[in-house]
């Protein structure tokens, strides 16, 4: 069963260099073959509640695949990103 990681950026980045460290990080880690990106900050209409500056979905081919990913390689990574901006994220199972 599929499963996503959501990120949700709720605010201004208020540290730039920790977001040009993360952005530029990513090209020396190639993202695992498995992983689908299905959106990344594209035009976004806010139909309920709270708007968000920015929303992150990829898409794993199961929740123990998303997991392995987060807690892997890119979590000293999402350190950069955490500290760049005000974010939350989520492991969500698919149907």
């Amino acid at each position: 069963m599929a499963a996503y990681v959501v990120f949700i950026r709720e605010g201004e980045v208020v540290d730039q260099a920790s977001m040009d460290a993360y952005l530029g990080s990513g090209a020396s880690t190639p993202p695992p073959a498995h992983l689908k990106a299905l959106a990344v900050y594209g035009d976004m209409e806010t139909i309920e509640g709270e708007g968000a500056d920015g929303i992150v979905i990829l898409e794993f081919p199961d929740v123990a695949a998303a997991r392995e990913w987060y807690n892997g390689p890119y979590n000293e990574r999402a350190k950069l990103r955490q500290k760049a901006a005000p974010y939350r994220g989520f492991i969500v199972a698919g149907l």
